[in-house]
């Protein structure tokens, strides 16, 4: 369960009571959604309130960038941030903005076209269940892992 209180600025602060790194996994097919949602939200001008996330191992998040409230805003109305699963679906999608902005290893698994995102299922798979840091950010070093383009050690032999 998340506490949510109303803060005197406007802001709302969510309480979880477990570490970034312990959010739960989603559905992979929820952050393509989420995103979508998202986009649609920011799109329509629903902006939202800044927010932060409270974790038990100490760190608070803040979500004061117009665009990530606006995003938070909608899963909120989307998923819920009252629960976990929805604080990880938001905190995951966030996530994936962030990487995709920042991780040049990440070209080649996503596509931005006219019609919005194209991702490969892989980095779907993988931002559905990488660990998050206590900065809100997937840890490269999991996300590189679930991401290897390496051969298994017996791909060199081709059946004959």
């Amino acid at each position: 369960m998340v506490r949510t209180t109303a803060l005197p600025s406007g802001a709302l602060r969510h309480e979880l009571g477990v570490a970034a790194g312990a959010l739960p996994a989603v559905a992979p097919a929820a952050l393509e959604i989420a995103w979508e949602v998202a986009r649609e939200g920011a799109s329509a001008g629903h902006w939202g309130p800044p927010r932060l996330l409270a974790f038990a191992d100490g760190p608070e998040m803040a979500l004061t960038d117009p665009d990530a409230a606006a995003w938070a805003a909608a899963m909120d109305r989307h998923a819920g941030l009252d629960s976990l699963e929805g604080v990880a679906l938001c905190l995951r999608l966030l996530a994936l903005v962030e990487a995709m902005g920042r991780a040049e290893w990440l070209r080649g698994f996503f596509a931005i076209g006219r019609r919005g995102v194209e991702f490969h299922p892989l980095l779907l798979a993988a931002a559905a269940r990488a660990p998050i840091d206590a900065t809100g950010r997937f840890e490269d070093r999991a996300m590189r892992a679930m991401l290897s383009r390496t051969l298994p050690p017996d791909a060199s032999r081709v059946p004959a």
